[in-house]
């Protein structure tokens, strides 16, 4: 199977998703890394998210040991990729870990396989950034879904969602780093499907969400930690 990935260079969603993926024997054909100013504070956003949890080996080190080529590019928009894409002619793309992305590089996927995306909240309940923690602020159950992509910001197709179970004493690193391990092994279900041609039989519409699409707050963010340290969070399993 021919797919390629695209991610924000080094960020910690692309470089567990990658490792889960070559662990499944699903080796991408090409990688496409962003590096820009925009893409580094996202990147910063995560690390500070999962805390002090492992995070698996660079992309660059998994490309080199899997001899996967890499191209980077100032930032994931046609301009810059769609020559690459055209080139390797996969048949899907993954996004793993990306700003948002529009274009003909939809297009292209949309006349082929498709676009995945895994993203770290329930679908269509918690739309947009900063899941995690705009799920403990509303309080959303936690969890991870992998979607179709679409011109609508997280509101392609299901192909996969997980919810994960909180327990008091979590704190936000801890349900930070859950939703990326679970969207990544998302991913790699949804990969398999499509492998096996049953990736059709997984897709179901979403639905509408009660929720807007929520943006990054970081006093959103900053409540949600005080939330789970208080333990007020109206989801715990135990």
């Amino acid at each position: 199977m021919n797919f390629i990935f695209l991610a924000i260079k080094e960020h910690p969603w692309g470089r567990e998703m990658l490792s889960q993926l070559l662990a499944a024997r699903f080796k991408p054909s090409l990688i496409i890394d962003e590096f820009s100013e925009g893409g580094e504070i996202e990147r910063e956003k995560f690390e500070f998210r999962i805390g002090t949890h492992p995070m698996a080996s660079t992309m660059e080190s998994q490309a080199a040991e899997n001899d996967i080529p890499v191209v980077e590019v100032p930032i994931h928009n046609d301009e810059h990729c769609m020559k690459h894409i055209e080139k390797a002619k996969p048949e899907l793309i993954v996004f793993g870990g990306t700003r948002i992305i529009r274009g003909k590089i939809l297009e292209y996927g949309e006349s082929r396989g498709g676009v995945l995306n895994s993203h770290p909240g329930l679908l269509p309940e918690c739309r947009g950034s900063a899941s995690p923690a705009w799920s403990v602020h509303e309080n959303i159950k936690i969890g991870s879904s992998c979607h179709i992509c679409s011109t609508e910001i997280d509101a392609g197709d299901l192909v996969g969602k997980r919810e994960i179970p909180v327990r008091r004493g979590d704190d936000y690193h801890d349900i930070c780093y859950k939703t990326l391990v679970v969207a990544s092994t998302l991913m790699v279900e949804s990969v398999r499907a499509y492998s096996e041609g049953k990736l059709d039989l997984k897709r179901r519409p979403q639905g509408k969400s009660h929720n807007p699409v929520f943006r990054y707050n970081p006093k959103v963010e900053q409540e949600a930690i005080r939330i789970l340290e208080r333990q007020t969070y109206e989801h715990y399993v135990d």
